[in-house]
């Protein structure tokens, strides 16, 4: 056999020998700090107070209202006439 096709190989096979070691390693840590360091759920956060009727007509401006109504005329290919928002919800 040629050297020089025998000296890739060695090269070949070398570096694929590291690239899996340094896979199987890397896989054996992470098996290690899961083991160690679980994942804890974060605890689920108080339901708010909902707010009421009289507070969402105030956040709601005449400027969201047309923002809202151009976008969705521009999204439904309509002329912002063919419809009308009667009412947002935000959450």
């Amino acid at each position: 056999m040629d050297p020089i096709v025998t000296t890739s190989l060695t090269v070949s096979l070398i570096a694929i020998s590291v690239i899996f070691t340094v896979l199987v390693v890397l896989i054996y840590t992470i098996k290690l700090l899961v083991h160690l360091l679980p994942y804890e759920e974060l605890p689920a956060p108080k339901p708010t107070r909902a707010t009421s009727q009289n507070s969402l007509v105030n956040t709601v401006t005449p400027e969201i209202i047309s923002a809202i109504t151009s976008v969705m005329a521009t999204h439904l290919k309509k002329s912002p006439q063919e419809f009308h928002i009667t009412q947002i919800h935000p959450k």
